[in-house]
């Protein structure tokens, strides 16, 4: 999808699997949820954010019109978490929605490959996003999230609002922070906890 804002072109990847997705997320009880159903997604927030010694981290669903942030680590009192929670998960872990076309999960998504990025500005198709002038985002980092079936489920991610180089060493501890979430996500499915009314990771 092409679409244009502040005069800069935006390149938001077609997802052709959007409906399987989907309903693979509504099989597994990922969606919206009461907010403290999701305390365990925001511990494995946290711990992204803890080793990837980032500010800000994510566990984003996507479904075919929106991301959904079912974990969410931001930094208490920093004025660009305030901002991050007003334009995408109103801060206070309530509201946790995204347009599809702000931000860089969507590209790992349809990439279903890891997107390593330690300056967006220093490549134009990902420089005019929103999230760039809207939040401040500088740097990124995320890993697809690939279940049992092959399906790409979301993503796990990293952001700074300053330039860094990630390295190998990020990529790598992105990759094993994706993988260790899907096998969490795998073994729940199996032990069926859903059915009982909890997220337990």
């Amino acid at each position: 999808m092409t679409s244009f804002a502040t005069g800069r072109m935006l390149l938001t990847p077609t997802d052709r699997h959007g409906p399987a997705r989907a309903a693979r997320l509504r099989a597994l009880d990922l969606g919206e949820r009461p907010d403290s159903s999701y305390d365990d997604f925001d511990a494995f927030a946290d711990k992204v954010a803890e080793a990837t010694a980032s500010p800000f981290s994510m566990v984003n669903f996507i479904d075919e019109n929106r991301q959904f942030f079912a974990g969410l680590h931001t930094p208490a009192g920093n004025c660009r978490g305030q901002e991050l929670g007003s334009a995408a998960a109103r801060g206070n872990r309530g509201s946790r929605h995204m347009a599809r076309d702000h931000g860089y999960c969507p590209h790992v998504l349809v990439r279903r490959k890891a997107l390593v990025l330690d300056d967006v500005c220093d490549y134009p198709r990902f420089a005019g996003n929103p999230v760039v002038d809207d939040i401040g985002i500088r740097s990124y980092l995320g890993a697809p999230l690939i279940d049992r079936t092959g399906t790409a489920l979301g993503t796990v991610c990293a952001v700074d609002t300053v330039p860094r180089p990630w390295g190998r060493a990020g990529l790598d501890t992105i990759k094993s922070l994706a993988r260790e979430l899907v096998c969490r996500i795998d073994d729940r499915e199996g032990h069926h906890p859903l059915r009982q009314g909890r997220h337990p990771l």
